[in-house]
């Protein structure tokens, strides 16, 4: 039996020391915040018509068989925990010029059809094509890339793919270059660059591979959990608890101890005394083990922080919108807002708030988040990493937010979504308030390697590990639940 401490306890971390304990380790997890669930966050705000409830990380639950392994593998059942509500539309997609919208679901004929019917038949014959290749490049990367280590790139090439598998993921180029080489119209082509950002990318540099992320979203299909995503977190604390795992909240380690190459402690903020340990699975972005807890320059170098963050607005509406769970409102130029969240610091390009970004909106249809007659609105948009580089924007400055704000609710005017006059209250969530809240450096949402290939989970030092959005195989729930299986498995049972 190994004694192993997990340093945070967001979804990757709670998942791992499920995982572990279940296979006779003695777990504890250090928790810096006051509640667990890191990313999967949640908020209620109180009015004299009654609470709204808000997920203020994750809103949409795909992959559900990782999480029925996941529950499974402790001992339990998912349905004896979560209720899954499958969604259709999966996403309202409303684009620029007006014109018909386009639902998502997950049926691959039925979609196909509404993209016909939306678009045209040429449309409707393209997606299929592209949903052939998709199907071939997910089909290897599940099998090959996500529920294995990847500890460095010539694990990548040693892979024994078929040669078909190798055209299809198409190393070398870009998810919008696929998009342009499959569909001739822009609005599908818009559709599928957004699946970039979902791991945090720009889609004019993120590998074609990526088209696995909308296969999987549309084939398995996009769930709801009655009571909000957060409820995750509740049932994976309720595994680890009666697993005997112990967790301790308010507790930051601020170093893992790894003296001759083999970690055997980590340290507390505020105690002296050292916690000894055999084993650290770090649930903690990347950026932070290598700088902070087990400094590592040579890893920390290669750790472009180019991901995505993201702007929020918590909305409490009055009436019916009639908006779908999720609805996605696109720009004019879908460039122009990437050239403004990622910037181009090689051409002195600074990155600033997008002036015409897309918008995501989740409005949950569950009568528990919300007063009767009213709606909670969760408002997403692309943005900047928070900081002081060129490539970041200093949510911090004076006014900025608030104007932001009033500049969001006027693009949502503008395509037919105006609230401004059914406000009760609003809330801003800048990339800074993520990084306050979850140690997100920068307040990344997708971890600050975003893209395909994240550093990999075996660390540097005999018995460290990285699970989480930040390492392998990449963020999202799923992926992260995935990652502790990888993690678990490599260390092994205690017997």
């Amino acid at each position: 039996m190994a004694r192993i401490v997990v340093v945070g306890a967001g979804v990757g971390g709670l998942a791992a020391a499920a995982r572990l304990a279940t296979t006779g380790h003695e777990v504890t997890v250090f928790e810096q915040g006051g509640t667990v669930g890191g990313k999967l966050g949640r908020y209620v705000h109180d009015t004299p018509a009654g609470p709204f409830h808000f997920d203020t990380g994750p809103s949409l639950l795909t992959l559900p068989q990782v999480f029925h392994d996941l529950f499974e593998a402790t001992g339990a059942k998912l349905d004896e925990y979560l209720d899954l509500v499958p969604l259709d539309p999966i996403v309202r997609h409303v684009f620029p010029g007006g014109g018909p919208t386009l639902d998502s679901c997950p049926d691959p004929v039925e979609f196909s059809a509404r993209i016909g019917a939306a678009f045209g038949d040429r449309a409707s014959a393209d997606w299929r094509r592209l949903w052939r290749h998709a199907e071939r490049v997910w089909t290897a990367s599940e099998r090959d890339v996500l529920r294995r280590r990847v500890d460095s790139p010539r694990d990548l090439a040693a892979l024994a793919w078929r040669l078909g598998d190798l055209a299809a993921i198409g190393p070398g180029r870009t998810l919008r270059g696929l998009g342009r080489r499959h569909l001739t119209d822009p609005r599908l082509r818009m559709l599928l660059d957004r699946y970039a950002t979902y791991t945090g990318a720009d889609p004019r540099r993120a590998p074609a591979a990526l088209v696995a992320v909308p296969y999987a979203e549309l084939a398995f299909g996009g769930w709801y959990l009655r009571g909000g995503l957060g409820t995750v977190a509740d049932a994976l604390l309720t595994r680890c608890l009666d697993l005997g795992v112990v967790v301790r909240t308010g507790a930051r380690v601020t170093r893992v101890d790894a003296a001759g190459g083999r970690v055997h402690g980590v340290r507390l903020a505020g105690v002296t005394a050292p916690v000894p340990t055999d084993v650290v699975v770090a649930n903690v972005d990347a950026l932070t083990v290598y700088r902070d807890l087990l400094p590592s320059p040579r890893r920390l170098a290669g750790l472009a922080d180019r991901s995505l963050a993201g702007f929020v607005l918590l909305l409490g509406v009055r009436g019916d919108s009639g908006l779908a769970h999720h609805t996605v409102f696109f720009p004019g130029d879908h460039d122009a807002e990437f050239d403004a969240v990622f910037g181009a610091p090689g051409r002195g390009v600074r990155a600033r708030p997008a002036p015409d970004p897309t918008v995501f909106v989740t409005v949950a249809a569950d009568e528990t988040t919300r007063p009767a007659g009213h709606e909670a609105w969760f408002v997403l948009v692309n943005a900047a990493r928070h900081g002081t580089a060129a490539g970041a924007v200093d949510w911090r400055r004076p006014d900025l937010a608030e104007a932001y704000a009033d500049r969001v609710l006027d693009v949502l005017a503008e395509r037919g979504a105006d609230v401004r006059d059914r406000l009760v209250f609003r809330e801003v969530r800048t990339p800074a308030d993520l990084a306050a809240a979850t140690g997100a450096p920068g307040g990344t949402i997708y971890g600050t390697a975003g893209g395909l290939l994240r550093p990999p989970n075996r660390g540097p030092a005999r018995g460290l590990w990285l699970v989480g959005g930040s390492s392998h195989p990449g963020g999202g729930l799923p992926m992260v639940a995935l990652s502790a299986q990888i993690v678990a498995d490599s260390i092994g049972p205690a017997w």
